[in-house]
């Protein structure tokens, strides 16, 4: 550790601030992890392949995610839904202060929350060639950027360059901003790591309608053309939704899932929170036509919080999913990236158009089993 490192860290010590160590590196061949296949640096798994893959340490990034001349260019409309507006998430709810642990229930806080108001905006891309009145594809990406942030974001280039190559359909992408917050007692952490319909639902009533009246777009009915994406609790919240609501989505694309448990309030249905997933939901219920693509990252979060239930493990939990996954037969893609921590942002500048051609693979063609 440098000199100015640990002048750092004593200060932090004097002003009483808590030291999060950093999360140790995980090997993929260590004890206990699923089987993978190591690719060359710069490689992305086959589109075909339903398995589990290590790429990295270092990343190319992607051709798509430069504009090309001649590449039709979708637009991108933005609108805000005030809470006080809708029937649903009304009002939400905040913190002052992360809870303590229940010591009649060490899977679960005690936290004390206040009700608020907030605003969401909703980020919409519109390809090119979508033809008015005609129903579309789409996909549902969580933490979407926020009312004063720019609506133009990398992800539409990659979406123009696929749509145009014809490697995905057409889809419309709804990014949804989250309540505030996060985790336990914080709106976000109530849309998105809670074990039931609810978020699906607000996003069904409050959200779609929005969007096809102030975007002059047609949503499909399909399940099987419909996605949800998301990072960390937003991983989580997506596939969530596909489990839920299996009526409403079936393709599913993750990064850093947090698929452990973090739900709260405690629902004694599903005492794990988002860990049940691979504990025994998976396992031990027939299979869904779910089409899902998980990640993570060797230096992804452990332990964050003051719970120490031995679910709160990153790694291990995606590691988890794959396993049960596979197991059940299911279409799924699993890469562990090298050099990467939560989020694993530069992984994702290598691998990112591939997961969403193949999140998209078979639309039309073949559905979802």
């Amino acid at each position: 550790m440098s000199r100015l490192s640990m002048l750092m860290l004593a200060t932090m010590l004097m002003l009483g601030q808590s030291v999060q160590a950093q999360p140790p590196v995980r090997n993929y061949d260590a004890a206990g992890a699923p089987p993978f296949q190591v690719l060359e640096e710069g490689k992305n798994p086959p589109l075909d392949a339903y398995d589990n893959f290590v790429i990295g340490p270092k990343y190319v990034p992607a051709v798509e995610r430069k504009a090309v001349d001649g590449v039709p260019q979708g637009k991108v409309m933005q609108f805000v839904i005030d809470s006080k507006e809708t029937r649903l998430m009304n009002p939400g709810i905040a913190r002052k202060q992360f809870g303590k642990v229940d010591p009649n229930n060490p899977k679960t806080l005690i936290v004390e929350t206040f009700p608020i108001d907030y605003k969401r905006a909703i980020t919409v891309y519109i390809p090119a060639n979508y033809q008015a009145g005609t129903e579309a594809p789409f996909m549902v990406v969580h933490d979407g950027p926020g009312p004063n942030a720019n609506p133009k974001s990398n992800l539409q280039t990659i979406l123009d360059n696929l749509i145009a190559q014809k490697r995905i359909p057409p889809i419309v992408v709804i990014h949804i901003a989250n309540g505030g917050g996060d985790a336990q007692g914080h709106q976000r952490g109530k849309e998105y790591d809670n074990m039931s319909s609810m978020f699906a639902d607000y996003i069904e009533e409050e959200v779609l309608p929005r969007v096809q009246k102030q975007c002059g777009v047609k949503l499909t009915k399909d399940p099987d053309g419909r996605a949800a994406m998301g990072n960390s609790s937003g991983g989580s919240a997506a596939l969530i939704m596909a489990w839920f609501r299996n009526d409403l989505y079936r393709r599913v694309l993750t990064t850093s899932g947090t698929f452990v448990n973090q739900a709260w309030p405690f629902d004694p249905k599903f005492p794990d929170g988002a860990w049940g997933f691979h504990e025994s939901l998976i396992p031990n219920q027939p299979k869904k036509p779910i089409r899902i693509f998980i990640s993570v990252g060797d230096r992804d979060l452990l332990n964050p919080n003051v719970m120490r239930d031995n679910m709160h493990d990153w790694v291990e939990a995606n590691h988890r999913m794959a396993k049960v996954l596979k197991a059940k037969g299911y279409e799924y893609q699993y890469l562990f990236c090298r050099n990467a921590g939560h989020s694993i942002g530069n992984a994702q500048q290598q691998f990112l158009p591939h997961a969403i051609e193949w999140v998209w693979k078979g639309y039309g063609k073949t559905p979802i089993k």
